[in-house]
C-alpha cells in the first residue's frame, strides 16, 4: 500500500485548519496524524531564552508573529502577537521604571529578560515581557493578539465581546481571553503554563510603528514611535487601525 502524503498549503493571509490543528503561513508536509501532531508540537515549542537577549526596540518587533500560549485547567489557548509597545526604563517617562524607580511592582524588570511582568490597571491585568540586560529595567507590552487556538475558551472568557476581533484587540482583553493573571508575575516565558513560541517571521516592511497609546502626561515620551504592529492586521488596537 502506497503511503498517502498530506500537503497543507497556507496563504500569507492567515491560518488554515486541518481538524483541530492550526498552522501558520508556510507549507506543512505530513504522512499521518502522528506526524501532524509532531509538527503542531514544534510550532508550540517555547523560544530559547537567548531570543530575549536583544535590544528592547528590536525585541518589540521580533515578538510580532510569535505565539503567546497559556495552559489552564480549562484547556490551552493561544494567539499570534500582532501589536507591541516598548518601554525603555529610566529615560522613558512612560515607563514604570522611569528615573530608576525600583518598587515591589517593578522589581522583576531589574532582573533577567524573558520573564513576565504583569501589573493591574483599572481592574485589568496587563502582560509585559521583561527585556534588556540585568539592571536595565525595560519591558515590552503585549498589546494585541490574533486568536489562534482555544477559540472556544476565548469566547467563553469574553462573553461581552461583539466578535472575535474584540476578544484580544487590547492588552486587558487578551489577558482575559488567555486567563493571564497577576499570578503569572515573574514567570519565565520559556516554560509552561505561560510561554511564547516562534510562530511566523514578519518582514520589516510589514511592520508599522507609531506613538504608544494611553500614556498622557508623560512629556515628550507621548510622541516616541515605540509602538509596533503588523500592517493591515484587523486584530490590532482600534486606535491603530
Amino acid at each position: 500500500m502506497i503511503p498517502i502524503t498530506l500537503i497543507i498549503v497556507i496563504t500569507a493571509q492567515g491560518e488554515m485548519t486541518h481538524g483541530h490543528i492550526h498552522y501558520i503561513s508556510g507549507i506543512v508536509w505530513a504522512k499521518n496524524r502522528c506526524e501532524l501532531q509532531e509538527k503542531e508540537k514544534y510550532l508550540m515549542k517555547p523560544l530559547e531564552k537567548s531570543f530575549y537577549n536583544q535590544p528592547t526596540l528590536e525585541l518589540a518587533k521580533a515578538l510580532l508573529g510569535c505565539l503567546l500560549i497559556k495552559e489552564t485547567s480549562e484547556g490551552t489557548a493561544s494567539g499570534i502577537i500582532v501589536e507591541t509597545e516598548a518601554y525603555m526604563g529610566p529615560d522613558d517617562r512612560a515607563a514604570h521604571s522611569f528615573g530608576g524607580r525600583r518598587t515591589k511592582r517593578t522589581e522583576i524588570m531589574f532582573g533577567e529578560p524573558g520573564v513576565a511582568y504583569t501589573y493591574s490597571m483599572h481592574t485589568h491585568c496587563l502582560l509585559n515581557v521583561v527585556s534588556a540586560e540585568i539592571g536595565q529595567p525595560h519591558a515590552v507590552l503585549v498589546r494585541a493578539l490574533e486568536p489562534f487556538s482555544g477559540k472556544e475558551l476565548m469566547a467563553k472568557r469574553r462573553p461581552k465581546a461583539k466578535n472575535e476581533i474584540e476578544w484580544t484587540n487590547g492588552p486587558g482583553k487578551l489577558t482575559k481571553a488567555l486567563d493571564i493573571t497577576m499570578a503569572d508575575y515573574g514567570h519565565p516565558l520559556d516554560q509552561s503554563p505561560l510561554w511564547i513560541a516562534k510562530g511566523t517571521d514578519i518582514e520589516l516592511e510589514n511592520i508599522a510603528s507609531g506613538p504608544r497609546i494611553g500614556i498622557q502626561n508623560t512629556g515628550e515620551a507621548v510622541h516616541y514611535p515605540w509602538r509596533f504592529w503588523i500592517s493591515g492586521n484587523k486584530f490590532v488596537s482600534p486606535k491603530t487601525r
